[in-house]
């Protein structure tokens, strides 16, 4: 089964209130054939000449807004993306949990059991977003 044709592609652009196109779909269907994140570059590989890159920045950012992704950043400053759990919506992300990546294969994992943890910042402080990432090495390098 090709990544596009993912049975559930369809409903969750359909769910999330997003258009369907032919990149929304193949760009989708890579999320769901794969357990870890995407890079824009990984993505950029897998659909060849297909899609711009352009066309995959948008899709990427539209699948953020709507809370169908969420993003993870790298060391490197870039951006690597991960489905988000059914509870995320536009503009709302509930995805408070910690991302490991293995040093080996360089794979970055949402690990969904285990919580960011509560931070108390003083007063007047307001937090948007609590991001952590984990590096080690994963369970299919050991």
């Amino acid at each position: 089964m090709s990544a596009k044709q993912h049975p559930e592609v369809l409903s969750l652009l359909k769910a999330h209130a997003l258009s369907v196109t032919d990149g929304r779909k193949e760009i989708l269907g890579l999320f769901l054939a794969r357990k870890g994140a995407l890079a824009h570059a990984d993505i950029e590989k897998k659909v060849g000449d297909r899609f711009d890159r352009v066309t995959i920045y948008r899709t990427l950012q539209a699948f953020v807004d709507k809370g169908l992704v969420h993003s993870i950043p790298t060391k490197d400053n870039a951006m690597r993306y991960a489905l988000c759990k059914d509870d995320c919506a536009s503009g709302h992300h509930h995805d408070h949990h910690i991302h490991f990546v293995c040093k080996q294969c360089d794979n970055t994992f949402c690990l969904d059991e285990v919580v960011t943890p509560s931070v108390k910042l003083p007063r007047g402080y307001t937090i948007n977003q609590v991001e952590m990432v984990v590096s080690g090495v994963c369970r299919s390098c050991q």
